[in-house]
Parts: C-alpha cells; structure tokens; sequence
C-alpha cells in the first residue's frame, strides 16, 4: 500500500509516521513544508503525480483555536481551501482521501455523545473552518472518509499531557476546567486505526459505505480537570511530581474562542463499518507517560 500523509511534524502525522515504519508492506510518503504548501494547490498536485498515492491521508490543518478569532482568513486558507486542493489532488490520482476533523463543529449543547448525523452548529472560527473543510472535501473528493476526533494528545507537540506535566513540575496547586466533557485520544491510537481503514479500503476495494464522516475517540470520557488527574496520578510512580488538581469553571478561564461544553463522540459507526475501537484512556495514557518520563 503506497500511503501518502500530508504534514510530517503534528502529532497524528508523526504517529503515522512511526506506525507505518513498523509496517514492510506500506510504502510511506510525507510532506515538509518546504514541499507541499496548504496555500498551493500547485505542489500538492505535483507531490501526489510524483509518489502515485493508492490513499492520501491529511491531519494537517490551521489549529491555534484562538488565534483563529484574530486570523479568520488564514484559518479558511487552510482548513477549508487547502483542504479542498488536497482532496482535488488525490481524486486526480485516483485515491481515496482521510481527512482529519474536529469535535469543534459542534456547539458542545446536546447531552450525551454525538453522533455523525447531529446538527453541526460551530461556536469558532476555527470549527466553522474545519466544518467548511469536511464539505469542500466531500465535493472534491467522491472517495473521502472524514475522521472527527478530539481531546489528541501525544508523546510530543503540543498537547493536554504535556502542558499538566510541566505546570505540576512548575506549582505546588493546579486548577482546570471541570465543566467541559470529551474524549480523550492517544495519536498512535488514532494512528494505528487509520492504517487499519487505509488497508481495509485499499484490500477489498472501496465501498459506498465507508464515505462521509466517521467519529473515532477514545472510548473514556471525562472532565479536563479529570484528565488532568489521571495524568498526575499515572505520572508519579514514573517520577513525576504529584500536586492537587482543582476544579473551575470555563467562565473563570475566559479564552477569544468559545470551547464545546461536550466533546464526546460516538463511536459507533466505526465500530460498525469498519470494526475499529480504540484501547482504554489508562492504558494509553501509561504508554504515554513512559515515553515521557522514562527516556
């Protein structure tokens, strides 16, 4: 399977990366930016004539939410137009694409998971971008399989786990938000389950099935505040420094862009389209953390 992702540096990128290494039967491309810009549908087009794609993969994307409120723009530039390009790209190679999305579109108002058919209604201007990405690659792109994620973390970039690690290692009290519900995502997790709806498609040809939107999140779901204990929890029998967390609430945090209230997703129909789950939120987390803590 020749697999092509666009990006090199993220963290769902670069879980690809290190999955498909362990992989002899995928053949790997990637893109720098020197290589392939959002802003040029040009070099996308000549990267994918030069590697011949069987699947391209994009996690790539504008994702300073804040800073979205201030670059509008810029955010539409590469998470709805540069999306587009990408998806036009690979239905010229003939090649599915796996677009990577956001629990953003949605205001975070519904109670319990959401599902695929909910009503999207974006609070930010970067949800509202990933939203115009998810339909400009759906028109672009016959094949596409849109991947809604959310709450990724990683043992590298920048990511929930780190930022608690360092401020535990920093203070002596920590307080974050409890009143915000998702999923937490472990990105080789969500790695590894691309792959798998890369072979899938790739093996047994494609079917009608597979295209639209698709959830896939970790099967925990929690606070922030609760994440942010596990994680000191986890971390200090690892050598991590251990700290109270305490609760607030997301109006004594105030940020430029409005946050969903509930992330969590359902992940139903990956389950049964594609017979996908990922691992447990502690388990990953502990794979994490020795990445982290035990180099």
């Amino acid at each position: 399977m020749r697999l092509y992702v666009i990006g090199g540096e993220g963290q769902i990128a670069r879980s690809l990366r290190e999955a498909a290494a362990a992989d002899e039967d995928i053949v790997f491309g990637y893109s720098a930016r020197a290589e392939v810009d959002l802003l040029d549908p040009s070099s996308i087009e000549k990267e994918l004539t030069k590697f011949r794609p069987d699947l391209v993969v994009n996690p790539a994307a504008y994702t300073a939410v804040d800073k979205a409120e201030s670059e509008p723009d810029q955010a539409f530039a590469i998470n709805r137009d540069g999306a587009r390009a990408v998806a036009a790209a690979a239905a010229n190679q003939g090649a599915p694409i796996i677009h990577l999305s956001t629990d953003y579109v949605f205001d975070g108002e519904k109670v319990g998971a959401y599902v695929e058919s909910d009503a999207v209604n974006p609070r930010s201007v970067y949800g509202r971008s990933k939203l115009e990405g998810e339909r400009s690659v759906a028109k672009a792109n016959e094949r596409h399989i849109v991947l809604r994620t959310s709450w990724v973390y990683a043992p590298y970039g920048n990511n929930f786990v780190k930022t608690m690690l360092r401020l535990a290692a920093e203070r002596d009290r920590l307080r974050v938000v409890d009143d915000q519900v998702g999923c937490p995502t472990y990105a080789p997790d969500l790695a590894a389950a691309i792959l798998a709806i890369a072979r899938r498609t790739t093996n047994s040809g494609w079917k009608a099935d597979f295209a639209g939107v698709t959830h896939i999140a970790g099967p925990d779901t929690m606070t922030w505040c609760g994440f942010a204990r596990e994680i000191i929890n986890a971390a200090a029998p690892r050598g991590g420094r251990s700290v109270p967390v305490d609760p607030m609430l997301t109006l004594e945090y105030p940020t430029p862009a409005v946050r969903p209230a509930n992330s969590c997703l359902s992940t139903a129909r990956l389950q049964a389209v594609f017979d996908i789950r990922l691992p447990r939120m502690r388990s990953s987390l502990e794979v994490c953390l020795d990445r982290l803590l035990r180099r």
